[in-house]
């Protein structure tokens, strides 16, 4: 099955691509769209252009485990999606998946404009290399 991954933020929204048969995953783009309509639309022309199967999307714990605003933000937007498709969404906890994308960059010499650009996406990938490992 292949998988789009969703790592939503406030004004980024980072992208990755999985198949859980090959477990091969890979950074697929930035959305630079704020949250609401306009990225919806965004995300049902990716999904329909990476011929996904299933989305699986970041959830923002908190350290402890707990939700909070960010999660019922995630829920929320997971709603919207799902008025819109008829697949499956997974959440995956994405605690530590952005500090992860930052050690991948850290000595990768790009300027820090440059990282900013692409740290939503590897931390997608991330979170989706969580999934396939919790879900063998």
């Amino acid at each position: 099955m292949r998988y789009l991954c969703i790592d939503l933020g406030d004004k980024r929204t980072g992208l990755a691509v999985g198949d859980d048969v090959l477990k091969i995953v890979t950074p697929a783009g930035v959305l630079e769209i704020s949250r609401g309509p306009a990225l919806v639309e965004a995300m049902l022309d990716t999904i329909n252009e990476h011929d996904s199967q299933a989305l699986v999307l970041g959830m923002p714990l908190h350290m402890d485990g707990s939700e909070g605003d960010r999660a019922r933000i995630a829920r929320d937007f997971a709603n919207d999606l799902n008025a819109r498709i008829d697949l499956p969404i997974h959440f995956q906890d994405e605690r530590l998946t952005s500090y992860a994308a930052d050690q991948q960059m850290a000595q990768s010499g790009r300027t820090h404009r440059q990282k900013k650009q692409i740290r939503d996406a590897l931390a997608a990938a991330e979170i989706l290399r969580d999934f396939f490992d919790q879900h063998p």
